[in-house]
């Protein structure tokens, strides 16, 4: 059940709905709206913001702090997923901005989305660099993905062209939002960035990220983990679970052609070996059961799921598989991570 709060006088004809994510956010939802209110864009824009059952005053305080924004509170907690398809189908907007209540965005971003969508010959999925909220360093310019769907971040100024967005800032025609049918709801949270960026490739739409402007955005604020401090990567139990589990949902799906059956079984043998090595490591099987385990067991469970999908998403792909792969790279970028951090740290 969710309550419709309307917002105190909004743009009759909006051509961008921004539309942010909450869940006990109110500590870090301040940068984030100003942001979007201060933007140098000469534009009507509306703001919806999907609260997801917060239990810190989030309704209360957006509702006296800013009258104008439309608000869907949740009676109960659904997930990033379910909370972004709900405001999409509310919003009225030309264009849907998806934007994280722990991101803000730099004065120019909209003009520059704007102006970088009217310049595409085929309208697909836009975002902006994405800069470290603490330190200010770029995060990425939009990702690759390794073969197994891991985000490879791109720091190539000269590449715009992507395999994925991240969806702390993802900028798209509502119509192309539809049409793709949004999140998938199963997901809850986590990979359906991935997922909506890889079904608006499969059907010829470009993913691409602007040479300019940016978002800065606090990385694992709102969700946990995601984070390399002191040298050493640290996660979630709840962030690797759905992870994992998502992401083997996205192989299962996406990959065209034959090639995902030789795909999926390399994928599930490195899963089970990688929680394996870990559990040794930490002498302890949690990881095993509930991060490596589980992702096999639900691809199993949600077969009907996965199949319906995948039949849905391929039946409209344009694209051939060697242009669907070209940005991807062979190696994974789990080990990549490895090396560098050494094994994760998990709470």
């Amino acid at each position: 059940m969710v309550r419709r709060l309307a917002a105190l006088n909004p743009p009759p004809r909006p051509v961008i709905s921004v539309c942010i994510a909450n869940y006990n956010g109110m500590g870090v939802l301040e940068d984030c709206i100003a942001s979007v209110l201060s933007q140098d864009a000469d534009v009507p824009i509306e703001i919806i913001v999907h609260d997801d059952a917060s239990s810190d005053g989030s309704v209360a305080w957006l509702r006296s702090r800013y009258p104008g924004v439309e608000l869907l509170a949740s009676e109960e907690n659904v997930g990033f997923c379910i909370a972004n398809n709900r405001m999409a189908a509310h919003a009225r907007g030309e264009y849907v901005l998806l934007l994280n209540n722990d991101a803000a965005l730099f004065r120019d971003a909209i003009a520059v989305l704007l102006a970088d969508a009217g310049g595409m010959p085929t309208p697909g999925v836009l975002s902006l660099p994405q800069f470290d909220w603490e330190t200010g360093d770029l995060v990425d310019r939009g990702c690759l993905l390794d073969p197994f769907y891991n985000p490879v971040p791109n720091l190539d100024p000269g590449r715009s062209d992507v395999a994925m967005v991240i969806g702390a800032c993802l900028f798209l025609p509502r119509a192309r939002w539809q049409a793709l049918g949004g999140f998938p709801e199963t997901f809850g949270s986590l990979a359906e960035d991935v997922f909506l960026c890889c079904a608006a490739r499969l059907h010829g739409l470009p993913v691409r990220v602007a040479s300019r402007s940016g978002y800065r955005h606090r990385q694992g604020a709102s969700f946990g983990g995601n984070r390399v401090d002191g040298g050493k990567l640290r996660s979630t139990y709840r962030r690797r679970v759905l992870s994992e589990r998502n992401k083997t949902a996205v192989l299962c799906i996406c990959t065209p052609g034959i090639v995902v059956l030789p795909l999926l079984l390399l994928h599930v043998a490195l899963l089970l070996g990688e929680g394996l090595v870990l559990a040794l490591l930490k002498r302890d099987l949690r990881a095993w059961r509930e991060i490596y385990a589980n992702a096999v067991l639900q691809t199993v469970r949600q077969r009907a799921f996965l199949r319906a999908e995948r039949l849905r998403l391929q039946r409209g792909r344009t694209i051939t598989l060697r242009d669907y792969f070209r940005p991807f790279v062979l190696l994974p970028r789990k080990l990549v991570m490895l090396v560098r951090h050494g094994v994760p740290s998990l709470r």
